[in-house]
């Protein structure tokens, strides 16, 4: 198989995304200025979290689309050990949480929430 190693979300501000994402998330945010296109690294992790997989490596899923649920747009989901927390960060820092967490069964609690330029995101706290 051929891993998913990267990502990457549209902004419209790069200062205001980059500070978000770094307060929300821990993210290390290095941007690289005109001469690349201004473009933004993130960092999300020092070293891969689930052990036996390779470096760098995530995996994914695909969903069925419904008509009354907004922003079914490709994403990503980001591991949190506090839902509740980051939802509350999300807020304070020009995001927005759509809706309540829902549990997956045998997986954790996850909810969708839009960043500060817009981008529909998600949470996941895994059950312990």
């Amino acid at each position: 198989m051929n891993p998913v190693v990267h990502f990457e979300l549209p902004y419209k501000d790069g200062s205001r995304a980059a500070k978000f994402y770094a307060t929300v998330f821990g993210w290390k945010t290095t941007e690289l200025g005109p001469e690349m296109n201004n473009y933004i690294l993130a960092t999300t992790a020092e070293t891969d979290a689930i052990p036996g997989k390779p470096a760098g490596a995530i995996d994914g899923g695909m969903f069925p689309i419904k008509p009354d649920w907004p922003d079914q747009n490709p994403s990503i989901v980001i591991g949190v050990t506090d839902i509740k927390e980051a939802m509350a960060k999300i807020n304070e820092n020009g995001g927005e949480v759509l809706g309540e967490p829902m549990e997956i069964p045998g997986t954790g609690l996850y909810v969708s929430f839009r960043d500060s330029e817009g981008n529909r995101v998600s949470l996941m706290q895994p059950k312990m």
